[in-house]
């Protein structure tokens, strides 16, 4: 298989420029400390994911708000050279969202966002631009736009038959209303404390099954690869290999954007996530978000299976 060139999927989400500062160690409060490098690149977990996607071969809408401003003309020409759809790529009278990043010399990132034009986003747009979409078969949303614009895409796309993925990064507290409409929840170990009604780390398989989802489950465990809730409840895990870690940025919706595209193109969800893995797992080998992440020579489609 060459790529995904006849899968169509499309992502609503954030649009990000990060600002991202290496250092061997991160200083604590009101201490300064010189770093290694700085970098500025093109980040936002939902254009990270529809990047990832595009990388496949997959035709991907972005669905996001920039701001009229350097970073949104830097952004929108980024979709582009992505070869993404940009129609519904809005642009509105503030800041594009900005996330300072900090990454410490064991790869390790903590991140702070300022969302700027990912805010003006409103529910009517949502509904807007998902009635629009044509043969889009799954729909990405994360937590870096308004919960109630994310409620709106899901509801327009379920009428329509689109399969909804849902990343609740960064965290908040999600309505009944989001979750009955989420067909795939995917957190990472944080989050899934986070969801968790005891706020236990998914560090059983007892646990990661008694999360609480109307759909399906995977959650991303980092180096340790991923767990799958399967459709009778039980847990399988997928290993990642070992690597080498520069920077772990982006890599999580490296693994989304690659296992939607996977999914939507008829594979198998087992080959699916085995698929993200492994391009997750080359991203955090390399510095950045989107610019980590595999181009499609470095795919390897031979892990697909339908």
């Amino acid at each position: 298989m060459a790529n995904f060139a006849s899968t169509k999927i499309a992502v609503i989400g954030s649009t990000m420029m990060d600002l991202t500062v290496y250092a061997d160690i991160l200083p604590a409060a009101g201490e300064t400390r010189f770093g290694e490098s700085f970098t500025t690149g093109f980040g936002g977990k939902g254009a990270n994911q529809a990047v990832m996607a595009a990388r496949t071969g997959a035709r991907v809408t972005m669905i996001t708000g920039i701001g009229k401003d350097g970073f949104g003309d830097e952004s929108l020409q980024n979709f582009k050279d992505s070869q993404m759809d940009t129609s519904s790529v809005l642009r509105f009278d503030t800041h594009t969202g900005v996330a300072h990043i900090w990454v410490d010399g064991q790869g390790q990132n903590r991140i702070s966002i300022v969302p700027g034009a990912n805010f003006q986003l409103t529910p009517q747009d949502a509904i807007e631009q998902v009635s629009k979409l044509k043969d889009v078969t799954v729909l990405i949303a994360q937590c870096e736009i308004p919960q109630e614009v994310t409620l709106a895409a899901f509801r327009t796309a379920q009428e329509v038959g689109i399969t909804t993925i849902l990343n609740p990064a960064p965290y908040q507290p999600l309505t009944d209303d989001l979750l009955d409409l989420t067909d795939w929840l995917i957190p990472n170990e944080i989050e899934f404390a986070e969801l968790d009604k005891s706020h236990r780390e998914p560090s059983s398989d007892a646990v990661i099954a008694s999360l609480r989802s109307k759909g399906r489950t995977i959650v991303t465990l980092g180096s340790e690869g991923a767990a799958l809730v399967t459709k009778d409840g039980h847990v399988k895990r997928f290993a990642a290999n070992k690597v080498s870690v520069t920077d772990t940025t982006g890599a999580g919706d490296c693994f989304i954007g690659a296992f939607a595209a996977a999914l939507a193109s008829g594979a198998t969800e087992e080959s699916a996530i085995q698929f993200g893995i492994d391009c997750a797992t080359k991203s955090v080998m390399r510095k950045g978000a989107q610019s980590s992440y595999p181009t499609l020579n470095e795919i390897d489609f031979s892990l697909i299976s339908k």
